[in-house]
């Protein structure tokens, strides 16, 4: 399996991991866009601009969805009450077409 295919395999299983985590009654539809969107551009390639723009997208909605892990926000101790979510300005752009 070359680099670039074992690293987005990667970034997908964190992203559903992450998804597990998110608080949301709407985790289901969120887990099931992810698979989509991955399945969707299987056969796109790794190299062209918009492959990339488009992986940058999915790093972004790795952090979105982590900022919600409570593991990662406590530092592993889920009972402490010392953490903070730091939201941006436009989290999501959206990709030029």
């Amino acid at each position: 399996m070359p680099p670039q295919s074992r690293e987005l395999l990667h970034l997908y299983r964190r992203l559903l991991r992450a998804c597990a985590t998110y608080p949301s009654k709407n985790r289901m539809g969120i887990y099931e866009a992810i698979r989509e969107e991955f399945r969707d551009n299987a056969n796109m390639d790794p190299e062209d601009d918009k492959t990339q723009r488009q992986i940058g997208v999915a790093y972004k909605g790795l952090e979105q969805l982590q900022m919600y892990d409570t593991m990662r926000l406590s530092k592993g101790n889920p009972e402490s009450p010392n953490w903070e979510v730091t939201l941006e300005q436009n989290p999501m752009p959206k990709p030029p077409e």
